[in-house]
């Protein structure tokens, strides 16, 4: 197992862990970019990092929105960032056959919110051995999420991450319900706080998915003072001209002085 996940794994680290990097794999450069910026901060604070982007964008609001560069493509890139940058990499996957195929190239498989119960993705991506991170669903309470963990177990896969990003305030707006956090980590796992989709504003008559990322901060520090374990948050050089969910993505040069804020929340509640 890789020393980060490792790390993760037995809790041998003093900082939160980050899962962070562009929502969509968009170019090489672009992953390239990202992860060298944000392996140099997390090192010069001693977070253990993992990188992350989409191989495959499978929910989508409108038929023509961007789904990804194409399988073999975006997995070949995911696949490189670990090897040159020597991190682990996540990715979301969607349909049981894409369990095997994505974990040949990468290390931690994401189960998306919407798909969280779903048995059979579950099981499927448990059974590769992979580190399985699910995200909590929308429509799901904390205490719920214990059969999802249960799914992954049972396939003798005990390594299992759960991911908090809100629960649906009416039809274009989420909330974070940060006793959620504690009540997770009670399962036993690792839990992580999605201060990007957390702020998500879904459902737009434009067709567009919106958010609010001046909040990424706010939610990040609640997050790391009731005792998350991980933070997870997409960021790009230019989200403006991102192909996938651009409105709630920060701006990669904003990252460090994030970073240095959640590094002293850290050091004042541990």
């Amino acid at each position: 197992m890789n020393k980060v996940l490792e790390q993760i794994r037995t809790g041998n680290h003093q900082q939160f862990f980050l899962i962070a990097g562009p929502c969509a794999v968009e170019s090489k450069d672009l992953c390239f970019e990202v992860a060298e910026t944000v392996q140099r901060l997390t090192t010069e604070r001693e977070i253990p990092y993992v990188f992350k982007a989409s191989f495959k964008k499978a929910n989508r609001s409108k038929d023509d929105s961007f789904t990804g560069m194409g399988d073999d493509y975006g997995l070949d890139i995911l696949a490189s960032v670990r090897d040159h940058f020597n991190l682990p990499v996540t990715t979301d996957i969607h349909e049981t056959y894409q369990a095997e195929m994505a974990a040949r190239c990468i290390d931690v498989l994401q189960i998306p919110a919407f798909l969280c119960r779903q048995t059979d993705l579950l099981k499927a991506a448990g059974a590769t051995g992979k580190v399985v991170s699910i995200k909590k669903g929308q429509f799901l309470s904390p205490e719920g999420m214990k059969w999802a963990v249960k799914k992954v177990n049972n396939t003798g896969n005990d390594n299992v991450w759960l991911i908090e990003r809100g629960t649906t305030f009416g039809y274009q707006d989420l909330v974070v319900d940060f006793r959620g956090i504690p009540v997770m980590k009670e399962l036993g796992v690792p839990v992580v706080m999605d201060c990007t989709h957390a702020l998500q504003q879904p459902n737009q008559s434009s067709g567009v998915t919106g958010g609010n990322p001046a909040m990424i901060g706010t939610i990040a520090k609640a997050a790391i003072a009731v005792g998350a374990d991980g933070l997870f948050i997409e960021t790009h050089p230019n989200p403006a001209v991102a192909l996938s969910d651009g409105a709630n993505m920060l701006k990669l040069d904003r990252l460090e002085e994030l970073l240095d804020q959640l590094v002293k929340v850290r050091n004042a509640v541990i």
